[in-house]
């Protein structure tokens, strides 16, 4: 198909129309071998190099990318492109929105810019594919038009989002989101920097100035499905979802939220085993020691979504349970965890043997070979780079789950510092904590980016993601985006939520063993409550409730993993300390929230929180299922609101 037919099908603004019609040429992508082909250039070559001239003359190399056994390699030249900018969202319209205008950032109109955007895209060969945002039926049409000699990018967003043919549509195609990438402007107008900018009117556009996919074909199509859902009244979580399957036959499924680097994607593996088969629970920063257990058999996993979940009306049945289906087509799996071969041998596999084409981000790549997930690139001689990846399409992931499912466990992981009695850090939490429905919306609201996060180029201190997780992706309110959470909290008394680190308990280097273990005990021991003496409330109210016994297959978990204060390298007057540092982090992120637009309840919940509130108050503002049984003989009221 030329621009020409393309045009008869789409409906498109005139501007557009005009940029395809005048470009020096157009290849319209149909289908996922379409995008393949001219992965590595539009000349169907095994090797390029995409690289861009400048008005002054000079030429910027930007990626190199090969041809693998496997299918396509792409690996930037510059260290800064190899992770998503916190900082590259900027809005360029005048609707509601709390990020930071374009105007205000380059004091500067975008019109001009946009303008010139265009003037840049009629001079170049271009390749251009059609997409549906979300689900079929569930998102909007879409569109991404890019140089192409950037053919890489067009095919990891394909592997990311899928590819229409509007021929066979049935219907005319009306974009609602249009994706334009223009790498050059990167150094012309934004000092080198990754910027994506979004200008939401009649449609909404997103002009990605960098090549790095992460702020634009995933996070950026992210943006819009998310103003999608704000307009709508609905929420696209930012989490995985794993159905769970013990080996008595109990089903579970578990909701995984978090910021990046929050263990997303690992919730997905089985737990990593060492050649003899134990679990490292962990090992001792200060002592050396190493804990370990040995499970037989863990639970099978059937997988739902890694990254992006539509939480659309139109999937919830009204049980009082989340509803949830997958956003994508693929899946954006970080791989700097698998440094060796044995570590992942599901993953790696996968990978290794796919039936298609899978784009690896990087990796070590040459002509030929194959692409293998534990060769990272480095940024610099005997540094690994921290974010490899490889864009994997569900539809290949063994055992995935397509149909909509209900939300039985909705946890929320944190990457967690070492916390030790010299020196004290917001690293307290236990294997896992439950909490109250309350409490559980505020973590949401703060999202900590956590410790050593190998996703995003790093700030320094500890910083929030905010909203869901995923407002560093939205364009419009921060406090809209928090009652839209609140009311699915509120419609969905029968989930459950729960607390869990990784990378570190305390003293305790975990990696998401953690998580994984959670996973594994609450997939067990089903809907049954907590007796009383199982649990006990949290030295720092904001973790709910800690676990004081655990035990997985007969074999007891040591309470130094689930009492953080118990552990004899931190105590807890150092477990305080941190208890400080987290409170100090919520209340400054929560004033933020109290604007006049903000739900009652969420706004005595927050107060709740500024108020240094107890657990038991959290739970009065908002009850959720009752899961610790009130002991014998006790008749009170059992408490409400703990959740396992």
């Amino acid at each position: 198909m030329n621009a020409n037919e393309f045009l008869t099908h789409a409906a498109l603004p005139a501007k557009v129309a005009d940029v395809l019609s005048s470009a020096r040429s157009v290849s319209v992508a149909g289908s996922m071998g379409d995008l393949d082909a001219i992965a590595c250039g539009p000349a169907g070559d095994s090797s390029t190099t995409v690289s861009y001239e400048l008005p002054d003359g000079s030429r910027v190399d930007e990626v190199d990318v090969v041809r693998l056994s496997n299918g396509v390699g792409a690996n930037y030249r510059e260290p800064y492109m190899r992770r998503r900018d916190p900082e590259c969202m900027v809005v360029a319209d005048a609707k509601p929105s709390d990020k930071p205008r374009f105007s205000d950032r380059f004091d500067d109109d975008f019109a001009a810019l946009k303008e010139e955007t265009f003037e840049w895209l009629k001079q170049q060969d271009l390749a251009i594919f059609a997409f549906e945002m979300g689900r079929p039926g569930l998102g909007a049409d879409a569109l991404a038009i890019c140089p192409a000699n950037a053919g890489f990018f067009a095919f990891g967003l394909g592997l990311l989002q899928g590819i229409v043919d509007i021929k066979s549509l049935g219907r005319q195609f009306k974009p609602a989101t249009i994706i334009y990438v223009a790498p050059p402007f990167r150094h012309t107008h934004f000092d080198g920097k990754q910027v994506v900018v979004h200008e939401r009117s009649v449609l909404h556009e997103i002009f990605s100035y960098n090549l790095y996919p992460g702020p634009s074909a995933k996070k950026g199509v992210y943006g819009a499905l998310i103003e999608l859902g704000e307009q709508q009244g609905w929420v696209t979580a930012h989490c995985s979802t794993v159905r769970v399957m013990t080996p008595y036959d109990n089903r579970v499924t578990f909701m995984h939220e978090g910021a990046s680097g929050g263990g997303k994607s690992e919730m997905l593996q089985q737990p990593h085993r060492l050649p003899d088969g134990r679990l490292l629970m962990g090992r001792n920063i200060v002592t050396g020691e190493e804990r370990h257990l040995e499970i037989p058999r863990t639970c099978d996993l059937y997988p739902v979504c890694d990254d992006m979940a539509l939480c659309h009306p139109a999937i919830q049945t009204g049980g009082g349970r989340l509803g949830i289906t997958d956003a994508e087509s693929g899946w954006f799996v970080r791989v700097d965890h698998i440094r060796e071969y044995g570590t992942d041998p599901d993953l790696e596999h996968l990978t290794v043997h796919p039936d298609r084409s899978l784009l690896f981000l990087n990796v070590r790549a040459v002509v030929g070979g194959t692409g293998l997930i534990w060769e990272h690139v480095e940024d610099e001689p005997g540094k690994p780079c921290p974010n490899p990846r490889v864009i994997v399409p569900r539809a290949i992931v063994p055992h995935v789950v397509s149909e909509p499912l209900q939300v039985d466990v909705r946890s929320f992981g944190v990457r967690t510092p070492p916390c030790t009695r010299d020196h004290p850090s917001y690293g307290i939490l236990g294997m896992f904590h439950l909490l109250p429905p309350a409490l559980a919306w505020l973590w949401r609201l703060v999202a900590p980016r956590g410790h050593a996060n190998p996703s995003i180029v790093e700030t320094g201190g500890m910083t929030s993601e905010g909203v869901g997780s995923y407002w560093p992706f939205t364009t419009g309110k921060r406090v809209a985006q928090a009652n839209l959470l609140l009311s699915q909290f509120q419609s969905t008394p029968a989930t459950r939520y729960v607390l869990t680190p990784n990378q570190h308990i305390g003293a305790w280097k975990t990696g998401f063993m953690p998580q994984w273990l959670m996973r594994d005990y609450l997939a067990r021991r089903g809907v049954a409550p907590f007796r009383s003496d199982q649990v006990v409330a949290s030295r720092c109210p904001l973790l709910g409730y800690a676990l004081q016994n655990m035990r997985i297959e007969g074999t007891s978990i040591h309470h130094w993993f689930l009492e953080v204060d118990t552990q004899p390298d931190v105590g807890p007057e150092a477990f305080d300390e941190g208890a400080r540092i987290l409170t100090e982090f919520f209340h400054r992120e929560l004033q933020q929230y109290l604007q006049p637009e903000l739900d009652d309840v969420g706004r005595n919940i927050i107060e709740c929180c500024l108020s240094n509130g107890h657990r038991e108050d959290y739970e009065n503002i908002m009850p959720g299922l009752d899961q610790i049984e009130t002991p014998a003989g006790n008749d009170a009221t059992p408490t409400a609101g703990a959740t396992a």
